[in-house]
């Protein structure tokens, strides 16, 4: 059995003075976040989506690196950003889409979409300091680059954390490690052209957004399944089948060991919408690509969060 609880998240030292707080297994609403010790206080990156796991991050955070005093968010998504109400006192960075997002669409349940999960009291809060496209930070001595690709890649929002000195990237959700990658909201496109950021970067290190800390190795596992949802919609759509049915009819193969196996539906309506000509990160209505992952699924999606 898998230790999916708050108690199974651990402390990993990436570099000096620079950790990643990994929680086992990085299913739907279980995500990574990272840490820096700037000297007595901390530059926390991300919060977790409910709150008894935000609360377990910010001990774990206060024990090894003092109070947070800078919160920076990846992207928007609700597992990055739900928590971010109790780093009391820290100013929250992120993208200036990070904060648009967020007061327009507020704390998302997606209730009927998933079931056990345990969100505790949650309560918005959204970045107080924005910027577009890159900006440059420190904790303490370490410099840290935020970066936006430029375009929609897994949201239109995300950026990567950056460590030059130290070749330490936190990636966000650009990075699945072991977990389908869920471009629905963004774009396969886009999001494909964004991991050649990363490439020439260049990173040692890789904390990704779900999923063991890994390397270069786990973004070309990303290209090569967007590439596979590219090449399945093309034949779905030559063929005249919704996403749904296409999703049905690909054999995942060497991707069949990904978790979260239903993202394929929805992954197919973006990349559907893409070769109808659709922009790189244009809204889609989202109702009915989370119904084509419930059906795929045979009813609600198991959260462990």
């Amino acid at each position: 059995m898998i230790d999916r609880s708050p108690h199974a998240a651990h402390v990993k030292q990436l570099a000096d003075g620079a950790f990643g707080y990994v929680q086992p297994d990085g299913s739907w609403f279980i995500n990574n976040c990272g840490f820096l010790d700037a000297d007595g206080h901390a530059v926390l990156i991300d919060t977790c989506a409910t709150e008894r796991r935000t609360r377990a991050l910010l001990s774990a955070v206060g024990d090894t690196a003092g109070p947070v005093t800078t919160l920076i968010n990846t992207h928007h998504h609700g597992d990055h950003t739900n928590g971010n109400y109790l780093v009391a006192g820290a100013t929250v960075v992120g993208h200036r889409k990070t904060r648009e997002a967020l007061l327009a669409d507020g704390i998302q349940r997606y209730e009927g979409v998933f079931s056990d999960s345990d969100w505790g009291k949650l309560e918005l809060r959204v970045p107080d300091l924005v910027f577009d496209d890159t900006v440059t930070i420190y904790a303490g001595q370490t410099r840290i680059d935020l970066i936006h690709p430029g375009h929609a890649a897994h949201t239109t929002n995300d950026i990567l954390v950056w460590l030059p000195e130290q070749r330490l990237l936190y990636a966000g959700d650009l990075v699945f490690n072991g977990g389908s990658p869920f471009a629905l909201m963004g774009s396969v496109a886009g999001w494909r052209a964004a991991l050649n950021v990363i490439r020439e970067l260049d990173p040692a290190v890789i904390l990704p957004g779900h999923g063991p800390v890994c390397g270069l190795e786990a973004v070309d596992t990303v290209d090569d399944y967007l590439e596979f949802v590219q090449r399945a919609a093309e034949t779905g759509k030559a063929a005249g089948r919704s996403p749904l049915e296409q999703a049905k009819a690909t054999d995942p193969g060497r991707f069949a060991e990904l978790t979260e196996q239903e993202r394929l539906a929805g992954n197919l309506h973006r990349a559907y919408a893409e070769l109808d000509g659709g922009q790189w990160g244009a809204p889609l209505d989202l109702v009915a690509p989370l119904k084509d992952m419930l059906a795929w699924n045979g009813g609600p999606i198991r959260c462990f969060s």
